[in-house]
């Protein structure tokens, strides 16, 4: 089960799994750039919104599907963004639908949005607005321009939203935007001295997916 990517170099096919749930829309999940759309995080947050209700798809983007390990050019993330809206409209016609992401996969999905790709909103887990280190090379001029809801879900302690009141800034320039903090949380959503299953951490975080997408 998939779906074509046609990038300049040809044609990939991309691997993707699918989730029922009871007809309240579906999210689509992107995948973080270190790992792929099997990393347990992602199953367990994608089984936890099934439970809920909601329906999710999962892919890869063409350099996992390539055997490579660092993200290709954005433009081929967003061409593969568009393509995975196109297949969940296969599934689902006219059912709302959300672009969500780990990450990279997030911020590939708010760029394709800001390129005019149609969703009813926007999560984030773990939106990386700047390099770990470096907040002066922020990747958030785009964001302003989404008409869409988007939610982020970020953890107080992750190196790429220090310090957290420049991501507070960011938000309150989005048109439609909220933040959700996850204390103590860092770019996974790990906190220190708590040892829970990554799976776990990942179904942890539906129920609030779950709140956006019925509003």
């Amino acid at each position: 089960m998939g779906f074509d990517v046609e990038l300049p170099r040809g044609t990939v096919p991309i691997s993707t799994a699918w989730g029922d749930g009871i007809g309240r829309g579906t999210v689509l999940v992107a995948h973080g750039a270190g790992a792929g759309m099997e990393h347990p995080f992602l199953v367990g947050f994608t089984d936890a919104l099934n439970a809920i209700g909601l329906s999710t798809l999962r892919f890869n983007f063409p350099y996992r599907e390539q055997g490579r390990r660092m993200p290709g050019p954005a433009a081929h993330a967003i061409a593969t963004w568009k393509a995975a809206v196109a297949y969940a409209r296969t599934f689902d016609p006219a059912g709302p639908l959300w672009a969500a992401g780990k990450s990279y996969g997030g911020r590939m999905a708010s760029m394709a949005v800001a390129e005019g790709l149609v969703v009813d909103g926007l999560v984030y887990l773990g939106y990386p607005l700047h390099p770990p280190g470096d907040p002066g090379k922020l990747r958030a001029e785009h964001l302003p321009a989404i008409a869409v809801p988007q939610l982020f879900i970020e953890g107080t302690n992750d190196p790429f939203v220090q310090p957290v009141a420049q991501l507070e800034e960011v938000v309150r320039t989005c048109q439609d935007a909220q933040v959700v903090w996850v204390e103590g949380g860092g770019h996974s959503f790990e906190v220190k001295g708590q040892k829970r299953p990554a799976a776990e951490i990942g179904a942890s975080l539906a129920p609030v997916v779950a709140d956006f997408t019925s509003n």
